[in-house]
């Protein structure tokens, strides 16, 4: 085991040590003594992607079945623990990573160590916890797509802008896919993802370093490593040779305008020139999309565009909830507009000062808590196997361009590659 050390530069800059177990668990650790609170974190590199395509909504659904108890943990039982500690826990599932949280005093940071040690090695995946999770999964998805208002999005977007890659779908899943699994299909999700060598313990908060890597060593080093071979998803989505456009018809009362344009995976040079030309179009109520849109011409209530930035190559995701006795047509036109003066005109060194300005004080205020802290650290080892960009990222927004904003909008802003679906209520069909 070689730990090593990075020590904060800057008064904003955040100093950590990480290491390797043998079992090949990656360890982050973050000393703060600023309050007596300790986040402790486990990111399994496994999302939506890297499921099978005939058992969608698996790595959701562990998200859920993992809170369900363990060899020494009885059923109902792990909330209990950390909220009878003046705890909360929570967790949250992306296409591209499962994250696992406990908030907690930091004279409980052992409890938090035995139950993601719990979580990792002796999870008890019963029939009863399978059929419980299910039901509850399903109230999940009636509630947040089903019957909230625009609620199936996501999902049409994605099935629009990929054929191939398995960003296709969301990671809620087919309840189809859940109910046909066996016991078998969810044991080996779990001995394939949730293995140490598929995670990165991350920890941040009022703590010793010293003590806290020999705790570390008592709950975690004797984790056996995985020896099933994890799916990483190597499909490249062609890009298309023309605009993809349709009409989902539902009960929202009012029209919604939704344009996506593929972009570059995070993390890449590109990316960061595409994120800072969303931030212009939509970065508050000076952007280019509300004053336009909205304001000027009172077409749309609300107007933005933002990154969708996925591990993988992911979307901007432009969109526009029309005016009553507006056209969609109008709306779009009018975003397009705005998206054309990015390709044909720099923008000015003032709204770019000002658009840096505001990248500087969001990476700020996301590390402010310690559970942000945690969870950043993670993703950034997870995603890059660089956890210091934790400090760096901003570097590399800061060094972009005027021109670097226009090359992307002509790079990647073409009505070729994008998709525009109208989103109207069932009462304009047939018009």
């Amino acid at each position: 085991m070689s730990v090593t050390g990075v020590s904060a530069q800057t008064n904003n800059s955040i100093d950590f040590t990480e290491y390797d177990l043998d079992n090949g668990l990656h360890v982050i650790l973050h000393e703060d003594h600023s309050t007596p609170i300790v986040a402790v974190t486990v990111m399994y590199h496994v999302g939506s992607k890297n499921e099978d395509p005939s058992r969608t909504g698996m790595a959701h659904f562990f998200e859920h079945l993992l809170f369900e108890g363990s060899e020494n943990i009885a059923r109902g039982e792990f909330d209990n623990y950390v909220e009878n500690a003046g705890g909360v826990l929570n967790a949250n599932t992306t296409q591209d990573r499962t994250f696992y949280y406990e908030l907690l005093p930091s004279n409980q940071l052992k409890l938090g160590l035995w139950l993601e040690s719990e979580r990792m090695l002796h999870a008890k995946i019963q029939q009863i916890g399978i059929d419980t999770q299910n039901e509850v999964v399903k109230e999940e998805k009636r509630m947040r797509v089903d019957n909230k208002p625009y609620g199936n999005l996501l999902e049409k977007t994605m099935e629009a802008c990929y054929d191939e890659h398995p960003y296709q779908w969301t990671p809620i899943g087919s309840m189809d896919h859940l109910d046909a699994a066996t016991h078998e299909d969810f044991m080996d999700f779990y001995k394939t993802f949730y293995v140490p060598n598929n995670a990165t313990l991350s920890i941040a908060g009022d703590i010793d370093i010293i003590s806290t890597i020999e705790l570390i060593d008592l709950y975690f080093s004797d984790i056996p490593m995985g020896n099933k071979d994890i799916y990483i998803p190597t499909i490249v989505e062609k890009t298309r040779a023309e605009e993809r456009r349709s009409i989902i018809y539902g009960k929202d009362r009012l029209p919604l305008v939704v344009q996506a344009y593929p972009i570059p995976a995070q993390g890449t040079p590109d990316y960061y020139a595409v994120d800072m030309l969303n931030q212009v179009l939509s970065g508050g109520a000076s952007s280019r999309l509300n004053r336009s849109v909205v304001d000027e011409k009172q077409l749309a209530l609300y107007c933005g565009a933002f990154s969708f930035g996925l591990e993988h190559p992911g979307l901007t995701l432009a969109f526009a909830m029309v005016n009553m006795g507006v056209e969609p047509a109008d709306v779009e036109a009018a975003m397009n507009e705005e998206v054309e003066h990015l390709k044909s005109e720099l923008i000015s060194d003032r709204e770019l000062q000002k658009l840096k300005n505001q990248i500087e004080s969001n990476f700020v205020s996301s590390n402010s808590s310690m559970a942000g802290i945690a969870e950043s650290l993670a993703n950034y080892y997870t995603y890059f196997g660089d956890a210091n960009l934790i400090n760096t990222e901003i570097d590399r927004y800061l060094a972009i361009t005027a021109e670097d904003i226009k090359r992307a909008a002509n790079s990647y802003y073409n009505s070729s590659s994008r998709v525009t679906i109208y989103f109207q209520h069932n009462d304009t069909k047939g018009e």
